[in-house]
């Protein structure tokens, strides 16, 4: 069994993690996972060269780089560090690509399946989507109808569907307007790549607006976006037929990455930890305003060092829309209390709920996650597992229903936990771990891969 250091990927490798007297040191974060998957995408989309430093090369981001292969697109990785690499994608243009010779394999992936699934829809071809066995639980009835509604094919087993995905795409598509009944980031990209390849305005509608990282990539590279509020919340909408323009891009660190950190200094009791270089788009820092609410001591600094913008090659306002935020995060040891999260706080913090219940568990009073049924749809049913994993470590949890509630009057104790092969359940444990009296043994390590290769190996690092 190994102690709190790196493990190889594919392989479910046990692992210690001893309580740590203090935490301290520097971090800089794998690049942003959402933000890799978009560009890896769009880069095929474009007709060019178009290069992505600072980014994931994590094992979901590595899936959707050999789909891309296997449509024809060249998408060599060109080095970097683990977690922090360049891609370089050579593409003439969604025109080019070829229907695959087999299974396009999503792996863990469900972003590269559901963003996949929609740049697909508007091919005139067919093809097949698939994964692991986690993957083959997640629920695809909310992508196939919109992409229905504009014309493409889609079908999968079962009367709840779920992979494999099979699409055979119709040129051009249909355009819609298509009201969200799930929030989804994943969703609304979709639709939005389809879009690319539909006469006129595909638009989206969304009562609560999730991330916005595609919406923001389309401008840098010349699509004409729209964004509006509506009645029912927030309109994104697309023009179809415009040329998607090959740019150079920096990717900034993961901020679902940093949540792990900011929780394990917030919530121990003598830490301060500094982040390096931390994407913080105002669609993706709820985490950082939750630890803030519950009395976290996190400071945003000005990068150092960082690009103001990730984005090179837009021009003029496009570039201006297209920037994603960076930023230096400062957390220190604090005294958390409860806080009462409804759904939208869930939603937007989606990725980042079970590192916060940790923090709930470290936290004065009893801290609810209302209306979090999502969380079942993920990697694993990510409410179950927060609940048996919290329970080990000696925290009060009650789940009833899709309603998580979790006191944090107990003192944690070191545990052996499963991670249900989820990688946020490594990390969050990993966390839990090292606030916990005595050792906690995590039996997957080799999960963190899939966002975070060199997490591990930063757990040792700051405990020094």
């Amino acid at each position: 069994m190994r102690s709190a250091t790196a493990a190889p990927a594919g392989a479910a490798v046990p692992v210690r993690v001893a309580h740590a007297g203090r935490l301290r040191g520097e971090l800089r974060l794998p690049g942003d996972k959402s933000i890799t998957h978009r560009a890896l995408i769009l880069a095929a989309f474009a007709d060019g060269v178009s290069t992505i430093a600072g980014a994931s090369d994590g094992l979901d981001c590595r899936a959707t780089a050999a789909c891309l292969a296997a449509l024809g697109a060249e998408v060599p990785l060109l080095g970097g560090e683990p977690g922090r690499v360049t891609w370089r994608v050579r593409s003439g243009g969604p025109g080019s690509w070829r229907e695959p010779a087999g299974v396009l394999d999503c792996a863990n992936s469900g972003t590269t399946l559901r963003l996949l699934a929609g740049a697909l829809a508007g091919r005139p071809f067919r093809s097949i989507l698939d994964g692991d066995a986690s993957l083959r639980r997640r629920p695809l009835a909310r992508i196939i109808e919109p992409l229905r509604l504009m014309g493409a094919t889609l079908f999968a087993p079962g009367p709840d569907p779920h992979p494999p995905l099979t699409v055979v795409g119709h040129a051009p598509l249909r355009s819609t307007s298509y009201r969200v009944p799930v929030l989804s980031a994943q969703v609304k990209s979709a639709i939005l790549l389809a879009g690319l390849g539909a006469e006129g305005r595909t638009a989206v509608v969304e009562p609560v607006v999730t991330r916005d990282h595609t919406e923001r990539m389309l401008r840098a590279r010349g699509v004409r976006v729209g964004q509006r509020q509506v009645e029912a919340g927030s309109e994104v909408s697309v023009e179809g037929g415009g040329i998607v323009r090959a740019v150079d891009e920096r990717v900034p660190g993961d901020i679902s990455g940093a949540a792990f950190w900011l929780v394990a200094g917030a919530a121990h009791p003598d830490a301060e930890l500094t982040i390096r270089g931390c994407g913080v788009n105002p669609t993706r820092r709820a985490i950082i305003d939750i630890l803030l609410a519950m009395g976290a001591e996190i400071e945003v600094r000005p990068a150092a060092g960082e690009p103001a913008g990730v984005t090179v090659g837009a021009a003029g306002a496009d570039a201006a829309a297209a920037e994603e935020p960076v930023a230096d995060l400062v957390v220190r040891s604090s005294e958390l209390h409860a806080v009462d999260l409804g759904p939208d706080d869930v939603a937007r913090a989606i990725d980042e709920i079970p590192v916060l219940a940790v923090a709930a568990a470290c936290a004065r009073g009893t801290t609810r996650f209302r209306g979090a049924g999502e969380l079942r749809h993920k990697e694993s049913d990510r409410l179950a597992g927060i609940a048996t994993g919290l329970a080990a470590f000696g925290a009060e949890v009650a789940l009833d229903g899709d309603d998580l509630a979790i006191g944090g009057a107990r003192p944690l104790r070191g545990a052996a936990v499963t991670t249900r092969g989820d990688h946020r359940f490594a990390m969050a444990f990993a966390v839990a771990g090292l606030i916990a009296d005595g050792v906690t043994i995590i039996d997957d390590a080799a999960s963190a891969a899939v966002s975070y290769p060199a997490f591990f190996d930063d757990v040792e690092r700051v405990r020094a």
